[in-house]
């Protein structure tokens, strides 16, 4: 089923090349039942990109989707237009007496900061408590997911002694999790981050429990007992050549930049990398919305 978007979102010809349902504002005014209203919240410095590689992946709803995107109101964008900004985004304080089914709070490049020094972080803990009373489900990201855990649970981030970067095999605690359904028995996610939480700190908490796990990358998929809220800590949404051009960004840079692990056949840069997490992080978000999101929710 469709997603409801702008029809000048720059994401929309990309996402119908691909043979993604996409509804204009127009045509989504003509449909009867009421859709989903998923809230995202943008952290990522490339917004354009992000806004697509997620809508990509809520392209396969049960119902329509209508997509809200929110950017931090306290941030000034360096990567992005204003004009863009303006034009397709909102703000906490415009949105927070609204009610949305679904939230998506994204990862930012600001791990490495504690988290009370990040320029909007009193903003986005009003957004993160405001997610657990007005918003059926939450999905938090990289390092929205350290956020997400460290404001709510007191669970501390670590800093690395290396980046990790690159693509992980990653195994399942409950094969018979809705979040897992239709799974294999072991799926790969990219990572990137140079920060991360403990699966000691995490099980030590008895709210928590984590549902997936990797011998390299640590703590993958971790969900709130109580409340539909989930904490990934890599990027399923990633596409082909994002590990790619993050890795040659640091190269043209002058940096000592790591080849990402898992990802350039033979660890060969000038090769082409094979996608081999697109279908789980497709089944991932689509029983997201499915399950805890669309069940969640009432129509009436």
């Amino acid at each position: 089923m469709p997603i409801n978007i702008p029809a000048d979102l720059p994401a929309r010809a990309n996402l119908e090349a691909e043979n993604i349902f996409v509804m204009t504002e127009e045509r989504a005014l003509r449909q009867d039942i009421r859709p989903l209203r998923i809230a995202i919240v943008n952290l990522m410095p490339t917004k354009i990109a992000t806004e697509t590689q997620l809508l990509r992946l809520l392209g396969n709803s049960p119902v329509q989707v209508d997509i809200t995107l929110v950017k931090a109101e306290a941030h000034a964008s360096k990567n992005t237009s204003a004009e863009h900004l303006d034009r397709f985004y909102t703000t906490f304080s415009r949105m927070k007496d609204q009610r949305f089914d679904g939230m998506i709070i994204t990862g930012a490049p600001v791990e490495q900061l504690e988290f009370e020094a990040v320029d909007y972080w009193d903003e986005l803990c009003a957004i993160m408590d405001y997610s657990r009373e007005r918003v059926a489900s939450t999905l938090y990201i990289c390092w929205g997911a350290q956020a997400g855990l460290y404001h709510h649970f007191g669970v501390p981030k670590y800093l690395l002694p290396e980046k990790m970067f690159g693509v992980f095999s990653h195994s399942i605690s409950d094969r018979l999790h809705p979040i897992f359904r239709g799974f294999d028995d072991t799926f790969h996610v990219p990572h990137s981050r140079h920060t991360e939480v403990k699966c000691e700190d995490v099980a030590a908490c008895p709210d928590l429990e984590i549902l997936s796990e990797s011998p390299e990358a640590g703590v993958c998929v971790v969900k709130d007992r109580s409340r539909n809220q989930f904490f990934i800590t890599g990027h399923m949404e990633y596409d082909a050549d994002t590990l790619g051009r993050e890795y040659f960004r640091d190269v043209d840079r002058g940096l000592q930049a790591a080849i990402p692990r898992n990802y350039f056949p033979s660890d060969d840069p000038t090769q082409s990398p094979a996608v081999i997490w697109r279908a789980h992080a497709n089944l991932f978000f689509s029983n997201w919305l499915n399950f805890y999101v669309y069940q969640g929710v009432s129509f009436e």
